[in-house]
């Protein structure tokens, strides 16, 4: 089955104070529009999925298996699954676009 989005017309989710994400979902394959206020933080957590990101605006410092590093520009991560991980939106908030496989039921 196909499907089309638009951004726009997804219901934003939040996930935590200041970070809200738009999802799209297929089978076996989700991505999450994930927009985070000035310095807001995605607390550390794990989760059995894949995920790979990349970042479409602003700063955010990302946290996986304690190496720290600072993302701007398009620059890409990946985290395995069940590795743990966390993220500091920078003083301008940040948007990234995460992948997830497979889909995190609880984002559905």
């Amino acid at each position: 089955m196909y499907s089309f989005w638009n951004p726009e017309g997804i219901p934003p989710r939040t996930l935590a104070p200041g970070v809200t994400a738009k999802i799209a979902s297929g089978e076996k394959l989700m991505f999450s529009l994930v927009t985070l206020a000035p310095n807001a933080v995605v607390p550390t957590h794990s989760h059995p999925h894949e995920q790979m990101g990349m970042m479409v605006s602003g700063t955010m410092e990302f946290t996986i298996a304690g190496e720290t590093r600072v993302f701007s520009g398009n620059e890409l991560y990946l985290v395995p699954g069940g590795v743990s991980h966390s993220a500091t939106a920078g003083p301008g908030g940040a948007v990234a676009l995460d992948a997830f496989s497979p889909p995190r039921e609880e984002y559905r």
